[in-house]
């Protein structure tokens, strides 16, 4: 049996994934992740790190983050407690999605998570106190390929839909898109 309903978004090969959870009168059981269901959904690399975050404040944002060849990385983000607006945004050069964005609600309530290909950026806004999240990566952390959008990129133009409590002062400093960016090149 299928613990896992998989949804192709209309950003190429960004997934929605919605866990099924077995339950009796002693509580249940939710399977995070599974290799074999979700290499239906494009997952075929192992899992080199798992992060999880602990976020305090109703509309704090995180992001956008992501990490350059040959660290690109897959991701998969879990919410295990609060909710959250989950952003994923398109950055592959060949991609005709280019620079596009997709947010999907992800809370302990709906048991949806977002699977995030590789070549894109990552972020999001707490919907509500105390979230939680688990991050499944097919790369390790490699600070000299990190790098980062501004949140509030108005050539992106992402809807955070609550005023913004929170936001670190690095995310702050990110940069904004210009002509010279180029995007990811996946190898």
């Amino acid at each position: 049996m299928t613990r896992f309903s998989i949804t192709e978004l209309s950003l190429s090969g960004l997934k929605l994934i919605h866990r099924q959870s077995l339950g009796d009168a002693r509580g249940y059981l939710s399977r995070l992740f599974c290799g074999n269901e979700l290499a239906a959904a494009g997952w075929h690399k192992p899992v080199a790190q798992i992060n999880h975050t602990s976020t305090a404040l109703q509309g704090t944002i995180r992001g956008i983050h992501y990490q350059t060849p040959p660290h690109t990385e897959m991701k998969l983000v879990t919410c295990i407690r609060g909710e959250v607006l989950d952003v994923a945004v398109d950055l592959r050069t060949s991609s005709p999605t280019f620079l596009k964005w997709q947010a999907q609600i992800l809370s302990a309530d709906n048991a949806n998570a977002l699977l995030i290909p590789e070549g894109f950026g990552h972020g999001f806004q707490t919907l509500v106190d105390d979230c939680e999240l688990i991050y499944m990566h097919t790369e390790n952390y490699a600070p000299q390929y990190e790098a980062a959008i501004r949140f509030d990129d108005p050539v992106l133009g992402i809807n955070w839909p609550l005023s913004i409590s929170e936001i670190s002062e690095r995310d702050k400093a990110h940069p904004l898109l210009t002509a010279q960016f180029k995007g990811v090149k996946l190898q």
